[in-house]
C-alpha cells in the first residue's frame, strides 16, 4: 500500500481520482492547493505526487520545483489540458515522471500509477542495496570455505542438498567457524543467486535500531528520519536474508519476527502499510537455541520456524587436518595485503598451529598468519614468527591417546570425558555455557555429567 498526494483544486477530479486510489488498494492525500500539499509532503512518506498544472496561486510546475527540491527522487504526474501539451513536455525536462490529458480513462490512471509505484519500488531497492553493499565490503567469498576433514565435507555436503530448496535453515557454529560463508554458499548455491545476499548481526544492534534495520522505517517515524528507508527485508527481496546471532534478539523482536516468518509481511516502523515479501531466511547463532528455549530466553515457535534444517559447523579444534590447508589458504589471500614474500610454514610453525586450542576458530587462524607474514623475513613462516600465544602451545593441549591396551570404547568415554570435563572447567560449573561449548543439548550433558561423575567439586582449586 503506498500513499498518493492528489494536488487539484477541482474536487470533482480530486475525489474522483482519490476513489480510483483507494479501489488499488492505497492510501490518498488530498489537497485543494500547492501550498498545502508542500506541506502534507513534508510530513508524510510520499510515494506518488499527482498534480494539476493549472491552478490558482501555485500551479503545478511550481510544485514540481519545489518538491524535487526537497527529494531529488520524487516520481511527480501532472495533469495537463489537451491545450497545453507544451508545458506537459517542459515539466517533463524539469524531472515531472509523467503527464496526464484530461479527460482520462480510469485504466490509464490505473495503469501509470501502477508504473510509477514499480518504478519507486525498484528505484529505492537499488539505492538501499548498493547502500548496504558499500557499507559492507567485507561480504564473505564463497572460495573462502576451505577443508577436507571428514565433519566439512559431509557440511559441504549438506549445503548443496539444501540450497535449491527454499526452507529456513539455521547455522549453529562457534565465533569464527564460518557461519557466514555457509550462508552465503546457501545463497549461491539457490535459484536465488542473482538476487541479493543480505546480512545483518542481530546481536549487534539494541531492539529498536534493530526493528528499523530489519522492517525499514517512514519518514518522520522517530527523530533523525528524514525520509522513508527499506529495511533489509525488502533490500533481500527475492533474495536471501542471513540474521546473524538470533538468539540475541529481545522477546519483542522475537514476536515480530515470528510474523514475517508465518505471513511474510510487515509494517515499517512509523508505517500502517503492509509489505509483503519474498525472502528465504537463514539464521546463524554460536548458542544453543534449544538451551536458550529451555531457559525461556527464546520463544519456542520461533526456534521451530528457524530450525527447520540445522546445519552444525565443527569448530577448528574438531578439524585439525583442516589446519595446514587453511593456513596454505590465507598465506595465498594475505600476499598483497601484507606485501610480503612468504610462500610456505615450516614444520615447527605447522607443529605450533596444530597443538593450538583455537578458541577464535578459523577467524583467529587467518589473523595468526597475517600477523606471521608482516614478520617473517623470508619465503616461509616459522614458529618464532607465530603469536606467543600459540608458540607457548604445546602437544599437551591436544588429548593424548592412552596406550594401556584399553578397548577402544574405553579409550572413547576417557576422551570424552576429559573433553567434557575440560569444557565444565572453562565455564565454571555453568551447565548451559558447558553444553555450548561442547555442542551439545543440556539434557545430554546431564546424562552426561552423571556418567562420569562430573560436578562442582572438580571446581575445587
Amino acid at each position: 500500500m503506498a500513499n498518493i498526494l492528489i494536488v487539484e483544486d477541482n474536487e470533482t477530479l480530486r475525489e474522483g481520482i482519490a476513489i480510483v486510489v483507494k479501489r488499488m488498494g492505497h492510501t490518498p492525500y488530498m489537497c485543494a492547493s500547492g501550498a498545502a500539499a508542500l506541506e502534507v509532503f513534508s510530513r508524510r512518506s510520499i510515494d506518488f505526487t499527482i498534480s494539476d498544472l493549472k491552478m490558482e496561486g501555485m500551479d503545478g510546475l511550481q510544485v514540481l520545483r519545489a518538491i524535487r527540491r526537497e527529494d531529488p527522487e520524487a516520481l511527480v504526474m501532472i495533469i495537463t489540458a489537451h491545450g497545453s501539451i507544451e508545458v506537459a513536455v517542459e515539466a517533463m525536462k524539469e524531472g515531472a515522471f509523467d503527464f496526464i490529458t484530461k479527460p482520462f480513462p480510469q485504466d490509464v490512471l490505473r495503469l501509470k500509477l501502477e508504473k510509477a509505484l514499480s518504478v519507486r519500488l525498484q528505484r529505492e531497492r537499488l539505492q538501499q542495496e548498493n547502500e548496504y553493499l558499500r557499507n559492507d565490503a567485507a561480504v564473505p567469498k564463497f572460495e573462502d570455505i576451505i577443508g577436507q576433514s571428514a565433519s566439512m565435507l559431509r557440511t559441504f555436503d549438506l549445503v548443496r542438498k539444501l540450497a535449491p530448496a527454499d526452507s529456513t535453515v539455521h547455522i549453529f557454529g562457534e565465533s569464527g567457524t564460518g557461519k557466514e560463508l555457509i550462508a552465503q554458499a546457501l545463497h549461491e548455491l539457490s535459484p536465488r543467486r542473482n538476487k541479493a545476499f543480505v546480512r545483518v548481526n542481530c546481536g549487534a544492534l539494541a531492539e529498536s535500531l534493530l526493528e528499523s534495520e530489519l522492517f525499514g522505517h517512514e519518514k518522520g517515524a522517530f527523530t533523525g528520519a528524514h525520509k522513508r528507508r527499506l529495511g533489509r527485508f525488502e533490500v533481500a527481496e527475492g533474495g536471501t536474508l542471513l540474521l546473524d546471532e538470533i538468539a540475541d534478539i529481545s522477546a519483542g523482536m522475537q514476536v515480530k519476527l515470528l510474523r514475517v516468518l508465518q505471513e511474510r509481511e510487515f509494517e515499517r516502523v512509523g508505517g500502517s502499510s503492509t509489505v509483503k515479501v519474498d525472502v528465504r531466511v537463514i539464521s546463524a547463532t554460536r548458542k544453543d537455541l534449544r538451551a536458550e528455549v529451555e531457559a525461556g530466553r527464546f520463544r519456542e515457535d520461533l526456534y521451530y520456524r528457524l530450525h527447520i534444517i540445522p546445519i552444525v559447523i565443527p569448530p577448528l579444534r574438531e578439524r585439525r587436518d583442516d589446519i595446514p590447508l587453511l593456513a596454505r589458504h590465507f598465506i595465498k589471500k594475505l600476499a598483497a595485503r601484507t606485501r610480503s614474500g612468504v610462500q610456505d610454514l615450516s614444520s615447527d610453525a605447522l607443529s605450533a598451529l596444530s597443538c593450538y586450542h583455537w578458541p577464535g576458530n578459523v577467524r583467529e587462524l587467518e589473523n595468526a598468519i597475517e600477523q606471521a607474514m608482516i614478520f617473517a623475513d623470508d619465503d616461509k613462516i616459522r614458529a618464532e614468527h607465530l603469536p606467543s600465544h600459540l608458540r607457548a602451545a604445546s602437544p599437551s593441549e591436544v588429548l593424548d591417546v592412552p596406550e594401556d591396551g584399553r578397548s577402544l570404547p574405553e579409550i572413547l568415554d576417557d576422551l570424552e570425558r576429559q573433553l567434557i570435563l575440560r569444557a565444565f572447567r572453562k565455564a565454571k560449573g555453568v551447565k548451559t555455557e558447558t553444553a555450548r561449548l561442547l555442542g551439545v543439548k543440556t539434557s545430554a550433558l546431564y546424562y552426561k555429567l552423571d556418567k562420569y561423575g562430573i560436578d562442582e567439586s572438580v571446581l575445587a582449586p
